[in-house]
């Protein structure tokens, strides 16, 4: 169903931002008691070395930011369902700007509590009374190595003034400078972007998707040398960065900060390289399947199985998702179903809503959910991700205190995407029609090669280049072309003709910008699917291990958290649970194409 406008669409459909206020002037009320209320928190600086006083002000600064919280969620919100009303505009606007006054005026916080004492930090986390804010205080302390002198903080804030502005001048190139041509597609003159580049990818005319492939890298080989040197500048502040902070490695910086040991990241690497040959083998298989004499790059994303589209109406969406997530129990279920009967969730699309999907949590409430939903197998899969976020932080807000609910993105998208391995486990054990239960298949597959391994060779490049920098070599556009290509080769194998604009991919890939965030969604996956498998193979025990993990918020370190879920990604386990999952699936695929 399309709707031309938010006054068609019935109830039921909308999410009700009444559970957060009532009315606008509800929002209106609190947001002028807030603007004055935060203030007070300021009389606390320069006070915050005695102990009582400190329980005092951060117990008192939690019920601000939960209010600040509320105020934000509504109006982000409201906003998100029409992004052309000028009063919805307007409201989002000026919350965003009292958050940032309020960081402003909070800027004393982190800096006065750093200047304490080792053994006064250490006695505050003991402290019974302090229970809720023991993480924050032992992040404090394990960071005080890395704070440097208050003239030389204020010497690096004014480098980071100008060093960061790396990503923001690749996304004005990646978004303006860089001009796409117009291709052909189906007899129509198409303008080409990143958009359309990802359409053509997965046309079903080879002739089209190596016209889009070319014309695509045409325009980065063109400026080539310019986005070689901001990527250059941008790895170079990384390690500048390090280095000031008395760290190891740019890579050490940022896992340090994430809590997350180098094991994990070095383990995910090794063991990548270890698992190659079913991924090598189920890119035969495509070539074989698809009937081409040559398998290109651009051929990676065609659906094989044509016509097997399992597509319904959100009611029936739902209900799969119901069915797929059953595993979990009846109490994860009632959730579920009080988040699709409840209003949790802003369904249809209309022309002026925000497009895509997401999760948003709103502390004492319960997270809302914002879809843009299409008959399509797609977006039966976004329900049962979204929902896992969803559930992910109600576990959480449930079971932890307000300073201790939020997780860290190394787990956020663990169980958004368990929720999606579980989904498609159901749809694979109940479908009878052998097209669609080929392409439910290659959908796994498929998941696993451009989340696991794709991701994974992402993140071994970002650490090539950044030891290329420590190490006094210089990151000019051939050489990063050279160590793109030799990774591409390795990872995709020999069924695939690795084309020769592939070398030049990471010159637009804008998460390089944020140095060593990407092995986050290989370890995500490996995690999401391990938990799924174990899950679906021990039941119960799984089962309540997983819901403790969803409980744990930012009570303990990402990696100790999923140790609790019976993930340990220092070792070598988890990686040949979604091998062989990998291998199962693709045996299954290859006996239905005999």
């Amino acid at each position: 169903m399309t709707y031309t406008k938010r006054s068609e669409i019935p109830e039921k459909y909308t999410w009700n931002l009444g559970d957060i206020f009532a009315t606008p002037e509800d929002w209106e009320k609190s947001f002028a008691e807030i603007s004055e209320e935060y203030k007070m928190l300021t009389t606390y600086q320069g006070k915050l070395a005695d102990r009582d006083t400190l329980l005092e002000f951060l117990r008192k600064s939690d019920e601000i930011e939960k209010k600040l919280e509320r105020l934000y969620g509504y109006a982000h919100m409201d906003y998100d369902t029409d992004v052309q009303d000028a009063v919805k505009q307007a409201r989002y606007a000026r919350i965003y700007g009292l958050f940032t006054q309020y960081s402003e005026a909070m800027a004393f916080v982190s800096p006065e509590l750093s200047a304490l004492p080792d053994d006064q930090l250490k006695a505050l986390i003991a402290d019974p009374d302090y229970c809720d804010y023991d993480v924050m205080l032992a992040n404090i302390l394990r960071g005080k190595a890395h704070i440097l002198s208050q003239g030389e903080e204020k010497l690096l804030a004014g480098v980071g003034g100008f060093s960061g502005q790396f990503h923001e001048v690749f996304n004005r190139l990646d978004n303006g400078d860089i001009k796409f041509e117009k291709i052909t597609v189906d007899g129509k003159r198409i303008q080409l972007g990143h958009g359309t580049y990802s359409m053509c990818l997965q046309h079903k005319d080879q002739a089209v998707r190596k016209k889009a492939f070319k014309s695509y890298y045409k325009s980065y080989i063109e400026k080539i040398n310019t986005l070689a040197g901001l990527y250059e500048g941008s790895v170079k502040s990384d390690c500048f960065s390090a280095k000031a902070r008395n760290f190891g490695s740019a890579m050490e910086k940022a896992l340090f900060y994430e809590q997350v040991d180098k094991a994990v990241y070095d383990n995910l690497i090794k063991c990548m390289h270890n698992s190659f040959k079913p991924l090598h083998k189920y890119i035969a298989l495509r070539k074989k399947l698809m009937g081409v004499k040559k398998l290109n790059m651009y051929d990676l994303y065609v659906a094989i199985f044509e016509d097997a589209d399992i597509s319904c109406e959100y009611e029936e969406a739902c209900d799969l998702v119901l069915k797929g997530l059953a595993p979990l129990g009846d109490d994860y279920l009632k959730v579920v179903k009080e988040a699709f009967d409840n209003r949790w969730i802003d369904v249809h699309e209309t022309p002026t809503k925000r497009s895509g999907a997401y999760s948003s949590g709103v502390t004492g409430v319960h997270p809302y959910m914002l879809l843009n939903y299409q008959k399509t197998t797609h977006d039966i899969f976004t329900i049962a991700h979204e929902m896992g976020h969803s559930m992910h932080t109600y576990y959480s807000c449930k079971a932890q205190p307000y300073s201790k609910e939020g997780y860290k993105i190394f787990v956020a998208e663990v169980a958004s995407t368990c929720n999606e391995v579980l989904l498609l486990k159901y749809l694979l054990a109940t479908e009878k029609d052998v097209n669609v239960k080929k392409y439910l298949l290659q959908y796994y597959l498929d998941m696993l090669r451009t989340t696991m391994y794709r991701q994974a060779m992402f993140a071994e490049f970002e650490q090539i280049s950044h030891a290329l920098v420590e190490s006094g070599q210089p990151l000019t556009a051939e050489v990063m072309c050279q160590k793109y290509l030799e990774l591409n080769k390795m990872y995709y194998g020999p069924a695939v003709t690795h084309n020769d604009e592939i070398k030049y991919e990471w010159a637009r890939i804008p998460h390089f910008y944020r140095a060593f965030y990407v092995y986050k969604y290989a370890t995500g996956i490996i995690s999401a699917v391990c938990i799924a498998e174990k899950i679906l193979k021990e039941g119960a025990p799984a089962v309540e291990n997983y819901k403790k993990f969803l409980s744990l918020g930012g009570s303990m370190d990402p990696v100790s958290e999923l140790k609790v879920a019976g993930v340990d990604l220092t070792t070598q386990e988890p990686f040949d649970i979604v091998t062989k999952s990998f291998e199962d699936t693709l045996a299954e695929l290859e006996k239905l194409c005999k």
